[in-house]
C-alpha cells in the first residue's frame, strides 16, 4: 500500500482520489482561487533599460 501525501492545503488526510492532490472540491477551489489571484506567480528580475545602461557608460567614457 502507497502511502499518500497529506493535502497541500488544509493537511488533511486523503481519503477520496477524486479531487487529488486535495482531499475535497473545497481545497481545490481555494487552490485555484489563489491561483487567479496571483499569489504562485514567480518574481521576476526587472532588467535595467537601455537608456539607463546608455547614462552608465557615457559617465564611464568621460
Amino acid at each position: 500500500m502507497t502511502k499518500s501525501k497529506p493535502c497541500p492545503i488544509c493537511k488533511a488526510v486523503i481519503k477520496d482520489v477524486d479531487f487529488l492532490p486535495f482531499c475535497t472540491k473545497r481545497c481545490a477551489d481555494i487552490d485555484l482561487g489563489r491561483w487567479f489571484k496571483g499569489n504562485y506567480a514567480i518574481p521576476a528580475v526587472e532588467t535595467p533599460d537601455f537608456t539607463e545602461l546608455d547614462r552608465i557608460e557615457d559617465k564611464d567614457s568621460e
